[in-house]
């Protein structure tokens, strides 16, 4: 795959405008050089210990033996079925490194409790977990690990031979009793940013993906970004990002670019940007999506190329990329530091993530029903004055402004459940407005922070299901369906509260399958 960026129309006059400045205040460089000082004084202390992904190579070549030797004892064991626990970044980049060399990796990203038992009861014979988490307490990896743990046990099977780990040294999962491996991640990179380290090594690498070639990739563009000159491809797309007026980025691959980079690259600028007001809202959608057919003044479209095409519309605004797996993730993640130090925010805080953990807790903690305010047919809703679904979307569209998004948040299993995401197209459709689309609780670790952080021009549509067979989570008080139930219904009250005063309708689907033919027929 070449590399190469074109930007055209309004993207072009702003790498004009603003690249200059970068390369005066060598932004490419103090990144490199991983100086905490670009951000600003306020920034300053969580820059200091967030900047270890622009220089990623010396850790990664220490780990590479490491996780090849495992995998060859694994696959000498017939164990070749390799589970990921991980939320967030530590799930999105191993997700597209696997996909992009065509390896199974199984990613356990969900508290529904239809998808996780799907997940543990699958294979156990030839399976290996990893667990993945930065901080060692994320209550989704726990909960995942210890359902993992008791399926072990149930099939005969001790877990210290099938469980690795990957976490900061010193959290509370940096202890190596019962476990088969624990790999430490640099304690100075953020979830977001952490592809190249072990958390998007270990899983993408024990699967069988080559992660020698992706360092390798990412290496040959070091010297590139840490340039202050021109060529530096990075602030170009970062000056482009930042474009006046076109704060909604549609991110679209065009062919088979690189399949799944549009939601790691959605959790990265959206967890980066959205705050103090300001951001770019990343929206993931395809070649044909309807915000691509009637371009919004707001609306800045970003082209994932295998090869970028030999001519562009120049009046036409729009950023065109093309780059090799390793050397994409380097280039985005120095740009949106870059997008960062433009807007004058911390791209390395994520201030507004810990509400809705928060509220999520005190419902866990003392559960509340809720009865819904209408029912019509399979879905219960909340949040409405309407006495049906079509008119509660209605409602909720309706509030709409001429720079507002709506986002659909979908608590079900993202598998099982996938054709749901049909919703987003006919939602854009009807609306004329951009439309993301995120399945909960993953998006809560990323792009959750842009929603109550970002511009409040969002209005959001929640959609959550009963369960007909719970699961329980050993030795907590509460089960995955719980959990679940409880993180949205604690998101969905922080994005309403007189602090963010977000518009949220949350839809429950008492009958998946007939719910989601319901709310398609009603987006139509």
């Amino acid at each position: 795959m070449e590399l190469g960026l074109v930007t055209s129309g309004e993207a072009l006059a702003s790498v004009d405008q603003l690249l200059p400045k970068l390369i005066e205040a060598r932004i490419g460089s103090r990144i490199a050089n991983q100086d905490p000082t670009v951000w600003g004084a306020s920034a300053k202390s969580e820059a200091s210990i967030r900047l270890g992904w622009a220089q990623p190579f010396e850790a990664a070549e220490k780990l590479l033996p490491q996780i090849l030797e495992l995998r060859e004892q694994l696959l000498a064991e017939g164990l070749t079925r390799i589970a990921l626990c991980g939320m967030g970044g530590s799930s999105l980049a191993p997700e597209v490194i696997a996909a992009h060399d065509e390896v199974d990796l199984v990613i356990c990203d969900t508290t529904d409790p239809q998808m996780v038992s799907t997940i543990v009861n699958t294979d156990l014979e030839r399976t290996v977990v990893v667990v993945a988490s930065k901080s060692g307490s994320t209550v989704e990896t726990d909960s995942q690990r210890r359902a993992f743990t008791t399926a072990f046990e149930a099939a005969g099977i001790d877990p210290a031979t099938r469980l690795v780990l990957v976490t900061d040294p010193s959290s509370p999962m940096d202890n190596p009793e019962g476990v088969r491996a624990i790999f430490n991640a640099d304690p100075h990179v953020g979830g977001r940013y952490s592809a190249l380290t072990a958390f998007g090594l270990v899983p993408s690498g024990l699967a069988g993906a080559d992660i020698e070639a992706l360092i390798e990739e990412a290496g040959l563009i070091s010297d590139l970004l840490s340039s202050d000159d021109e060529d530096n491809i990075a602030l170009h797309l970062g000056a482009a990002l930042v474009t006046a007026g076109r704060d909604k980025l549609v991110i679209a691959e065009i062919g088979d670019a690189l399949p799944g980079f549009g939601d790691w690259a959605e959790q990265l600028i959206a967890e980066s940007t959205g705050k103090l007001g300001k951001g770019v809202l990343p929206v993931v959608a395809d070649a044909n999506a309807p915000e691509l057919k009637n371009i919004a003044a707001d609306i800045l479209p970003l082209y994932l190329h295998e090869q970028l095409p030999e001519e562009v519309d120049e009046a036409a605004t729009a950023i065109h990329i093309s780059a090799p797996l390793g050397t994409s993730f380097m280039i985005f993640e120095y740009a949106t530091a870059v997008a960062g130090y433009l807007l004058g925010i911390n791209p390395f805080d994520q201030p507004d993530v810990e509400a809705a953990k928060v509220a999520a807790r005190s419902l866990l903690d003392a559960p509340t029903a809720g009865s819904p305010d209408t029912v019509d047919g399979s879905v219960e809703l909340f949040g409405t004055q309407a006495t049906n679904l079509a008119g509660a979307l209605d409602e909720l569209t309706a509030q709409l402004g001429e720079d507002g998004y709506l986002s659909i948040h979908a608590y079900l299993d993202r598998h099982a459940d996938a054709g749901l995401e049909a919703l987003r197209d006919l939602l854009a459709e009807r609306t004329g407005r951009p439309v993301t689309f995120g399945w909960g609780p993953r998006f809560l670790h990323s792009t959750g922070q842009y929603h109550k952080g970002g511009p409040r021009q969002g209005v959001f549509l929640q959609v959550t299901a009963n369960h007909e067979q719970d699961l329980e989570i050993p030795g907590r008080p509460f089960s995955f369906g719980g959990l679940i139930t409880a993180q949205a219904t604690g998101d969905g009250a922080v994005l309403s509260d007189a602090k963010h005063g977000r518009p949220v309708l949350r839809v429950n689907l008492t009958d998946r399958a007939a719910g989601i033919a319901a709310l398609l027929e009603a987006a139509s």
